[in-house]
């Protein structure tokens, strides 16, 4: 069966999912845009979010036959909503990746895969975001036939787990080239921690 996916979020350029996906004869319209939700999109056969900067409003959530899926970059319940990597360091919380279901909240889906990720050559920010990237990238990659057919269980999220806004990002010295011992050490520190 040919599948139509709707992919929101990052295009060709930033993930290698949409290839992908075609590759298993799928035929995909991306757009990193906000949609007009009132629109009718039950011509799609999956809904896929990735890097989508956008919320999907709970009306559209509900209308739409099967429930849309998001890809995050930490290991759900811990470091929901902005900037999942780093406050992985900061809080001292599991890393990995999860593909999950998408909710009226951020983040708060059952979950439909997840793995923890540890990292042992990665000494700053840009080279752990991008590790993850690619971890989550192949989690999606090995389990696109389970995917496309909704051929799987997922499973509530267990415990409190932890929220971030984009606005809880501190500054830093050194941006995502930053070195993540000595920057999580310094932030520390200077909160009194």
């Amino acid at each position: 069966m040919a599948h139509k996916i709707l992919f929101l979020g990052y295009d060709k350029g930033r993930t290698c999912l949409i290839k992908e996906l075609e590759k298993h004869g799928c035929t995909i319209d991306q757009t990193t845009e906000k949609l007009d939700w009132d629109k009718d999109y039950n011509n799609y056969n999956l809904i896929v979010s990735f890097g989508y900067s956008h919320i999907i409003p709970a009306e559209f959530l509900e209308k739409h036959p099967r429930k849309t899926i998001n890809l995050h970059i930490s290991y759900l319940p811990f470091n929901r909503g902005a900037h999942p990597n780093f406050w992985a360091f900061y809080d001292g919380t599991p890393h990995g990746v999860t593909i999950h279901e998408v909710d009226q909240g951020v983040d708060t889906g059952d979950i439909i895969y997840q793995k923890k990720v540890s990292f042992s050559d990665e000494k700053n920010f840009a080279e752990t975001y991008a590790r993850l990237i690619s971890e989550i990238e192949q989690l999606f990659i090995e389990n696109i036939p389970a995917l496309l057919a909704g051929d799987y269980t997922p499973a509530s999220q267990q415990g409190e787990g932890t929220y971030h806004k984009l606005s809880d990002l501190p500054d830093f010295d050194g941006g995502w080239e930053a070195d993540i011992e000595a920057t999580i050490s310094a932030l520390k520190m200077s909160k009194g921690r």
